[in-house]
């Protein structure tokens, strides 16, 4: 039975740089980013992820914002009181390169769009966008896992092999770094 609201809102933020596995032509490539999570009391949440060039965080290349809405499921058996929790970017979803060489992949892989400048963001909300491989009308939605302990909240960890929580049978069985409560 679903319910309508399994943790208090509030805002977390990673601890530290984080890596994940991810596909990039196929090939297994770390993905390094931090994140900013703010859940309010209605079930919206503005996530924002920044992805780096590097393990320390020190050359960012691009930040991705998304708004929407969060809807609770189940209990998750990875671990007592984690939730089942599916992420719907239905309000906003937008990139913003921050670095002159991720500005010129955008320009060659993200076409439809007004030309890429970095610094700028666009709103990709239902567009075509291959970088992510979104399609035309897509609203990205992610089947995904909440566990929060104290102040710090857990997410699913990646799969080992890239693959995303697109699916609710690719929805996470182990839990991946937390983000601090701020």
């Amino acid at each position: 039975m679903a319910v309508t609201q399994q943790t208090s809102p509030g805002t977390w933020e990673s601890l530290s740089v984080e890596v994940r596995p991810s596909l990039s032509t196929g090939t297994l490539k770390p993905f390094y980013l931090t994140r900013k999570f703010q859940l309010s009391p209605d079930n919206t949440f503005e996530l924002t992820v920044t992805n780096f060039a590097d393990p320390f965080g020190e050359i960012p290349l691009v930040r991705i914002a998304l708004h929407g809405h969060l809807e609770w499921g189940d209990a998750h058996p990875v671990v007592a009181d984690a939730w089942q929790a599916d992420f719907t970017a239905d309000t906003a979803y937008a990139v913003t390169p921050l670095t002159d060489g991720f500005t010129d992949v955008l320009n060659q892989l993200a076409t439809g769009f007004s030309g890429w400048q970095t610094g700028k963001t666009q709103s990709i909300l239902g567009k075509a966008f291959a970088p992510f491989g979104l399609t035309e009308g897509q609203i990205f939605k992610e089947y995904d896992l909440i566990y929060v302990d104290g102040d710090r909240m857990y997410w699913g960890a990646r799969h080992p092999d890239g693959r995303g929580f697109d699916t609710p049978e690719n929805r996470p069985s182990n839990l991946q770094i937390p983000m601090k409560r701020i």
